[in-house]
């Protein structure tokens, strides 16, 4: 089953500050068919404006996975951690059993994110926070894990759950394949151009639900960048 949810039809949010667009339910935009895919609880793109930001707020118990696009974005946590993840990296938070923490743009120019939640299986964890840089051309025309509950076997960062994070950036006309459980989900979202899933057509930033499939065949139709989560 692949499903592509436009994305003029996913939720949205202009604060100013931050233009906000929710593929699932997050917020002020409910929509009961769209609580999370697996467990794929929260997929926001969000664009934040320059020298803005998230003032420190509280998380618990999920997994948060920031896929910088351009930009970058400055994180500051009450354990310490400070760090900068510029466009191409990736920052990984365990909220764990508590952590408050502030992202800011402190950049003279907007900075586009994806920012991915994912149901923890391990609740009651103590906090942490890493962040690392993903060349782009290291996963030029193949598929890189980015993060997942594997951290040594894969070469990512660690989340603590049954999930991958992957990307992958494809030439117009290239294609890439990628076995799938069918009992998982797989979410999956063009950051720069059209694709093609399985046979089904998507534009940029659309949202690409799949289950039930053995294998995804994306053809680039457009030169573009794919991150995709797996997950029970």
């Amino acid at each position: 089953m692949i499903e592509v949810r436009p994305f003029a039809s996913l939720g949205h949010a202009d604060h100013g500050w931050l233009n906000a667009v929710h593929h699932f339910s997050f917020a002020n935009y409910h929509d009961p068919a769209r609580m999370g895919w697996g467990a794929l609880r929260v997929w926001n793109d969000d664009t934040i404006a320059a020298q803005s930001g998230f003032p420190p707020h509280p998380h618990r118990d999920m997994e948060i996975v920031t896929f910088v696009r351009s930009g970058a974005i400055t994180h500051q946590d009450n354990l310490g951690n400070k760090g900068r993840t510029g466009a191409g990296d990736v920052q990984v938070m365990s909220a764990g059993t508590g952590i408050a923490h502030a992202e800011y743009n402190l950049e003279n120019e907007p900075t586009t994110l994806f920012q991915i939640w994912i149901e923890t299986d391990r609740q009651g964890d103590a906090p942490r926070w890493g962040q690392r840089e993903f060349p782009s051309g290291e996963r030029a025309g193949r598929w890189e894990i980015v993060a997942s509950d594997q951290p040594d076997a894969h070469n990512s960062l660690l989340i603590r759950a049954d999930a991958k994070v992957l990307a992958a950036t494809l030439k117009a006309g290239e294609t890439i394949e990628l076995p799938l459980d069918p009992a998982r989900h797989q979410y999956l979202v063009s950051v720069g151009g059209d694709i093609e899933a399985n046979g089904h057509r998507a534009a940029p930033r659309d949202g690409v639900a799949i289950t039930g499939e053995s294998n995804l065949t994306v053809t680039a139709l457009s030169d573009t960048e794919l991150v995709l989560v797996d997950s029970r």
